[in-house]
């Protein structure tokens, strides 16, 4: 019988472990801020900053809120990029993607020093993970690691194939499984005999983009599966890139959409903003 990991569970375990954290930095006259900039009224965006703003009030962290207007100017932003990497009360930068267009992503992202870069999206910081130095590591892989590890999953020696080869979720997912000592394949749009390639995994990580394009035709029996995907459906509801219904009795383990990675990824931004205070 497939085990369901519980992200919601493990992800307050962690928050709590964080908010003793606080505490006692805050008792030894250390504070933590996060700055966090949303640019233009995207209503996906703005549901994502409440929740940051949420988990940063339960922790104990300071959150700083910059809500700028669709029209700021690249300028503008990189100006106030610049001052919050020289205010002593911010340990993080986060800047809330996606970007209006006229908004370079990638010069914003590179102007946020490397020591305040919460996301692990700087090339400092993605460069430290491939060589094994320490750094920030982007949330959502960082959160799946977390996910296998607190649910008793042994990543060494086991065959892990990633689906997705994006800079913020394949990647660095599968630079961290190898760094967890699994053997690792990734697989993308241009893979082929991609079935194959699946069958293949003792640990699955799906982050494909596609909703429920995974089905059990994809999956070795007892297999762990993660889902790191989200898509709306027509009736409204939630699912991921993988069709749980299928899979479920062939897995061993499986993440469940909503509820599954998605808690995770706050979780290991509060992460990254109290790891802060020793990388600075």
């Amino acid at each position: 019988m497939a085990e369901i990991i519980d992200g919601k569970a493990i992800s307050t375990q962690i928050k709590d472990e964080l908010k003793t954290k606080v505490s006692e930095l805050k008792a030894s006259g250390k504070s933590i801020g996060l700055a966090v900039i949303l640019v233009g009224n995207d209503p996906a965006s703005a549901v994502y900053v409440r929740n940051k703003k949420k988990a940063c009030e339960y922790i104990g962290i300071e959150s700083l809120s910059y809500e700028l207007p669709e029209e700021t100017t690249e300028d503008e932003l990189l100006k106030l990029i610049d001052e919050l990497n020289n205010k002593n009360n911010v340990n993080g930068i986060l800047v809330q993607l996606p970007l209006p267009k006229h908004i370079n992503e990638e010069r914003v992202l590179d102007a946020i020093s490397p020591l305040k870069d919460v996301d692990g999206f700087h090339p400092v910081n993605v460069g430290a993970l491939s060589i094994g130095r320490k750094g920030f590591v982007s949330c959502t892989p960082a959160g799946v690691i977390e996910l296998l590890k607190r649910s008793g999953i042994e990543i060494e020696g086991k065959e892990c194939v990633v689906i997705g080869r994006s800079n913020i979720v394949g990647k660095p997912m599968a630079q961290l499984l190898l760094r967890e000592n699994g053997t690792v394949t990734i697989a993308h749009s241009r893979t082929k005999n991609l079935k194959e390639v699946c069958r293949r995994a003792d640990i699955l990580v799906v982050a494909i983009g596609k909703p429920k394009f995974i089905d059990s035709e994809y999956i070795k029996e007892g297999a762990v599966v993660i889902d790191v995907g989200i898509h709306r459906q027509e009736d409204n509801k939630l699912c991921g890139d993988v069709d749980y219904d299928d899979v479920f009795p062939h897995v061993s383990y499986i993440t469940p959409v909503p509820g599954g990675v998605g808690p995770m990824t706050i979780a290991m931004l509060m992460n990254n903003c109290v790891k802060s205070i020793s990388l600075q």
